[in-house]
């Protein structure tokens, strides 16, 4: 067992490196794998197929790391959602900056090199920050980083819930930390907040409705009675977050915003070319979303706007080459409405080929108002 010197050497040495938290847990086997059973067995968890592999795996951190005695857990705030102006589309907070991986690796393994330099002997570390199948909220809350809040995010008193977490998996035995009480009490803002009802009681998620799901993980078609619901939102959704009390005082985050990532404008995110994808998101979380998804949510969030003055652009993407951007744009076009609108979808009822676009176009038609 590691002397309290060293663990304080080791707490000391990550706030140094910028993380707001840091913690120690065992590696004991967790029970979030029979929570975790139960709500992919319930649906909730959408098309993420990956979360159902390894379940042993992500529970026991000594099957992936064998000899793993303590688990050193970090946490870096990354501020709240900032303002969006008309016509803009809206990033999550996290998502409004370069790539969380590289900044958190980076670290965590200079912490690493640190842990194995004041152990005074050989030490193993592991670093990860959503890299590996590894319960992280679990372990965080074990570490007494913070709680599970009723939204399904790690909160803490201090720094709320904008926060990326990160894991050093080392054989340096640490004693580990208390976890935190639950600090939710009978507060249900975030379920109250939520656009489309994703969180279908406290602590559980249903991400078939969760609008961070749809946008950033969802590779096919957004169901039709939630795209109103979608706002300007393009990629993930901060509403359970902003609501939180425990977000009242959040601070600014790892790298902070920036203007051209955490707002676009619609049109010109409806228009972006692979080129221009890869330049603008390429090293930033919105990658994950890919090309296709950013437009396909782009379409969605013009249409939500009630601004006839996108149909011009909306009208263009009726000839895209992807024909569920097409369909999306026509659904946009239907909501929006207007002769131009009208006379645009009619045109593509009789050119679409592709059996899904031409229902988005014949429904959009069907709804579009004339004037």
């Amino acid at each position: 067992m590691a002397t309290a010197r060293t663990a304080a050497a080791i707490r000391s040495r990550a706030l140094e490196l910028g993380f707001v938290q840091v913690g120690f847990a065992s590696p004991d086997v967790l029970p979030g794998r029979r929570f975790c059973a139960d709500w992919l067995a319930a649906g909730y968890g959408a098309g993420m197929a990956f979360m159902a592999r390894h379940g042993d795996r992500r529970a026991d951190p000594s099957r992936q790391w064998p000899g793993v005695r303590t688990v050193i857990c970090v946490a870096a705030t990354y501020g709240a959602p900032t303002s969006v102006t008309a016509g803009y589309g809206r990033i999550a907070a996290y998502a409004a900056g370069p790539d969380y991986h590289d900044w958190l690796l980076a670290r965590l393994q200079t912490l690493g090199q640190f842990v194995a330099a004041v152990a005074g002997r050989p030490v193993r570390c592991h670093a990860c920050t959503d890299t590996a199948p590894v319960f992280e909220r679990e372990l965080a809350v074990r570490a007494g980083l913070g709680w599970r809040g009723r939204n399904t995010c790690l909160i803490n008193r201090r720094v709320g819930s904008y926060t990326l977490l990160g894991e050093l998996f080392t054989d340096l035995e640490l004693v580990p930390d208390a976890p935190t009480p639950d600090g939710c009490g009978c507060c249900q803002r975030c379920l109250d907040a939520c656009p489309t009802g994703a969180l279908v009681q406290p602590y559980v998620l249903d991400s078939r409705r969760c609008l961070a799901y749809l946008t950033i993980e969802h590779r096919g078609a957004l169901p039709r009675p939630l795209r109103p619901l979608l706002g300007t939102r393009v990629f993930g959704c901060d509403a359970c977050q902003e609501v939180c009390p425990w977000n009242r005082r959040t601070r600014p985050g790892w790298p902070g915003p920036e203007p051209a990532l955490a707002a676009s404008e619609l049109v010109d995110l409806l228009e972006l070319d692979s080129a221009g994808f890869r330049r603008r998101y390429g090293s930033t979380p919105v990658a994950r979303a890919r090309r296709r998804g950013l437009r396909r949510n782009a379409a969605v969030a013009l249409g939500n706007t009630g601004d006839r003055d996108s149909v011009p652009a909306l009208v263009r993407t009726l000839s895209d080459d992807d024909a569920q951007v097409r369909g999306h744009a026509a659904w946009a076009l239907g909501r929006l409405g207007g002769a131009a609108a009208r006379a645009a979808l009619e045109a593509a009822s009789r050119r679409e080929a592709d059996p899904e676009a031409a229902l988005e176009v014949l429904l959009a038609l069907a709804e579009a108002a004339p004037a």
